[in-house]
C-alpha cells in the first residue's frame, strides 16, 4: 500500500471521527505531508483499516526515508504529531464539552472520553493488550491487571534521553502546558492534548483523561499550578464539590507523603472515573459513631486496608469529621500498635481520601496510612513485605489501595515461563528471571496439583490472593483482634479530641 493511500485514509478517519470537516481535506493532507517531509501526493482512495494499522503504515514509510528512527518513542513522537494535525484546537474541544454538560453531566463525559480515544491520546489498541482478571477473597473480587499498555523504552532510547538536554518545561507531565506540546526524547508528545478547564472549590482546576486507563473512564483533576500534593481540609472540600459537578464519577487523591503517595507528589492532581472499585463494594462490618457528629453514618470497612467510611447528605458536615480525623491521625502515636506520628521530626501519618455519591448521599472512605521505614523494613512497614516483592514491590497508591492491583508488565512473561517450569519439572530455582519466584511455586505446589488444564489459571488466582496479603501488609490495623482493639483506640482518641 502506498503511503499516499495511508495519508488518505488518515485524513478520512479524521472525518469520519468528526475531528475534521469535509472542507478541511487539502488543508490536513498538506500538515501532513509536511509533517511527514514529503513534497507530494498522489490522488488515492481511502481505504478501510484500524487507526493503528493507518499509523503503522505512515511510521515504517518515514523510518524507511531515514524521518524516524525505528524505536518506540520517536515512532510515538512522530505518530503523535501526526495524531495533533488531525485534532480540533482547545477552544472548540472546551466549547463541545460546554455544551454536551447543558444536556448532563454526563452526556459531557462521554463525548469527551470518546475524544479522548479519537484523537488517539488514548491508544485504544494499546490499552487491549492488558491483561485483566478478578480474583475471589475474603474482601471480594480483587482486580487484578497486568499493565502493558505504557510503553517500556528500549536501552538506546534510554541512552538517547539520558543525553538529551534537560528542560523546565513544562514542569511536570500534570502541568496545563502540556497540552499540544512536541515532547522529546525525555518527555511525551501531547500535541493530540486537549484539557477542560474546570473551577474546584472556587480554584482553577483541569480534567483529563489518562492515557493509560488503568480502568473505565479513568480521568485525572489537576491544580492549574504547579504546587505539591496536599490532604487537608481544603483538599476534602475539593473531592466533594468534584462529585458535585460529576455525581456519576468516584474522585480520590493520593497520599501527600512518600512510600504510601504516588508517583507524582509534585502537583496536586486526583484521580477518579466511571468504575466501581471493590472497596466500593465492601460493606461495613462495624459501625462507630463520633461525639457531635451523630447525623454523620460512620463505620469501619471489611477491607484489608484501614478504612473509616462516613456518609452525610450535607457536605460541610463531612467536610469538618474528616478535617477532625486527619488533625488527629496526624499526630496520634499508639506504641503498642507499631504506630508513630513522627521520628526524628519527620511526619508518617496521613490519609488516602475517596470521594462518591451514594444517592443524595456524599460519601468519603479515609484510609489510615503510615510510611515508617525500619531495618527489617526499609521500603516501609505498611508497604508490601519482602516475601511479596516478587509479584509486587512498588509504592501502593490509590487505585491499589482501592482493589485494583497495577502489577509489572515483566509478570506476563513470567507467569507463562512459570506455567511451561511446572509442568515439565523445570529447576525453577536455578532460572535468573524466575528464582524469585521459587518459595512461592513450592509453597503453591503443597496445596495444589498442576496440569496443562488449570496451571494458567492457578498462578491468575494465586497472584490475585498475593495481591490481597500486599494490601493487609499496607494497612495500619492488622486484621486480628487486637488489630481491631487498637483501631478503636483511634476512634476513642478522636471523640476525646475537643
Amino acid at each position: 500500500m502506498t503511503v499516499s493511500t495511508y495519508i488518505s485514509s488518515l485524513v478520512q478517519y479524521g472525518v469520519n471521527c468528526g475531528l475534521i470537516e469535509e472542507c478541511d481535506r487539502t488543508y490536513i493532507t498538506n500538515q501532513l505531508l509536511q509533517a511527514l517531509c514529503l513534497d507530494s501526493c498522489e490522488p488515492a482512495a481511502p481505504a478501510e483499516m484500524p487507526l493503528e494499522e493507518i499509523l503503522k503504515g505512515l511510521l515504517d514509510d518515514a523510518v524507511a526515508r531515514g524521518v524516524c528512527n525505528d524505536d518506540i518513542t520517536s515512532r510515538d513522537l512522530l505518530d503523535t504529531k501526526l495524531m495533533g494535525i488531525l485534532t480540533p484546537p482547545p477552544r472548540e474541544v472546551r466549547k463541545k464539552f460546554t455544551e454536551a454538560y447543558r444536556e448532563s453531566p454526563e452526556a459531557a463525559t462521554d463525548w469527551y472520553y470518546h475524544f479522548s480515544q479519537d484523537t488517539d491520546y488514548i491508544r485504544r489498541y494499546r490499552i487491549q493488550k492488558d491483561m485483566r482478571w478478578k480474583t475471589a477473597t475474603e474482601y471480594g473480587d480483587l482486580d487484578i491487571t497486568i499493565n502493558l499498555s505504557k510503553p517500556e523504552k528500549d536501552p538506546k532510547a534510554i541512552a538517547a534521553a539520558k543525553n538529551a538536554p534537560q528542560s523546565g518545561y513544562p514542569k511536570c507531565l500534570l502541568c496545563p502546558e502540556n497540552e499540544g506540546y512536541a515532547g522529546g526524547l525525555n518527555h511525551p508528545a501531547r500535541q493530540n492534548h486537549r484539557i477542560i478547564p474546570l473551577k474546584i472549590a472556587g480554584a482553577d482546576w483541569f480534567l483529563q483523561y489518562s492515557p493509560y486507563v488503568y480502568y473505565n473512564e479513568h480521568c485525572i483533576a489537576f491544580n492549574s499550578q504547579h504546587i505539591p500534593m496536599k490532604i487537608d481540609r481544603a483538599a476534602f472540600c475539593k473531592l466533594l464539590d468534584f462529585v458535585t459537578i460529576f455525581p456519576h464519577y468516584f474522585i480520590g487523591s493520593n497520599a501527600d507523603l512518600p512510600i504510601v503517595g504516588g508517583s507524582i507528589l509534585s502537583h496536586e492532581h486526583f484521580q477518579g472515573g466511571r468504575y466501581c472499585f471493590p472497596m466500593e463494594k465492601a460493606p461495613v462490618e462495624r459501625e462507630i459513631r463520633f461525639r457531635d457528629y451523630e447525623d454523620v453514618k460512620a463505620g469501619i470497612v471489611k477491607w484489608p486496608m484501614s478504612v473509616i467510611r462516613l456518609d452525610c447528605p450535607n457536605q460541610e458536615r463531612l467536610v469538618d469529621l474528616a478535617d477532625k480525623i486527619l488533625t488527629v491521625w496526624r499526630g496520634y502515636t499508639d506504641e503498642n500498635a507499631f504506630l508513630f506520628a513522627e521520628t526524628d521530626g519527620e511526619p508518617h501519618n496521613t490519609i488516602t481520601p475517596i470521594a462518591r455519591r451514594r444517592g443524595e448521599d456524599y460519601e468519603l472512605d479515609l484510609v489510615l496510612r503510615n510510611n515508617i521505614t525500619t531495618e527489617e523494613h526499609p521500603l516501609g512497614v505498611y508497604h508490601p513485605h519482602a516475601e511479596l516483592h516478587h509479584i509486587k514491590k512498588e509504592n501502593i497508591g490509590l487505585i491499589e489501595v482501592m482493589g485494583l492491583a497495577v502489577l509489572p508488565s515483566r509478570l506476563k512473561g513470567e507467569l507463562a515461563a512459570l506455567e511451561e517450569a511446572v509442568l515439565t519439572g523445570t529447576d525453577i530455582a536455578s532460572d535468573p528471571i524466575l528464582s524469585k519466584h521459587a518459595l512461592w511455586v513450592e509453597e503453591l505446589k503443597t496445596r495444589h496439583t498442576f496440569t496443562k488444564e488449570n496451571a494458567k489459571q492457578i498462578l491468575k488466582e494465586e497472584v490475585g490472593k498475593v495481591f490481597a496479603k500486599v494490601l493487609e501488609h499496607a494497612g495500619v490495623y492488622q486484621r486480628t483482634e487486637a488489630g481491631r482493639e487498637a483501631f478503636l483506640r483511634f476512634v476513642d482518641a478522636v471523640n476525646q479530641e475537643a
